[in-house]
């Protein structure tokens, strides 16, 4: 099975506070992470702005990419990373779609299909 080429992660440093507004970041929920090290798969697109902490991720082709306390970073759908999270993290995201269509993207993912 041919793979596709997945897009490569993004990370904007310090945006404007006027683009953060834009983007409504401060009603997004917000996850946190201990120190530690483990993988993950992102089924949808994700934009994360990082309120505090200071993370390395590495995709499965070897990429390396760092962010920390005031990024905005988006992950593509498909890719697949290990977390390297140096301080603990706290971040806004934003998950593409709705509730229906992500849960139809995770079992997809869970089942291989």
């Amino acid at each position: 099975m041919k793979q596709t080429p997945v897009k490569e992660i993004t990370v904007e440093h310090k945006p404007a506070q006027s683009k953060l507004d834009t983007l409504n970041v401060s009603k997004w929920p917000t996850w946190q992470k201990e120190v530690s090290t483990f993988p993950w798969s992102f089924p949808e697109q994700e934009i994360a702005y990082i309120l505090e902490g200071e993370c390395v991720v590495t995709t499965c082709c070897g990429t390396t990419v760092t962010f920390g306390k005031g990024d905005l970073v988006t992950f593509p759908a498909g890719v697949k990373i290990t977390w390297e999270v140096k301080q603990a993290l706290h971040k806004h995201y934003q998950l593409d779609g709705n509730i229906v269509t992500q849960t139809f993207k995770r079992i997809k993912a869970a089942l291989k299909l």
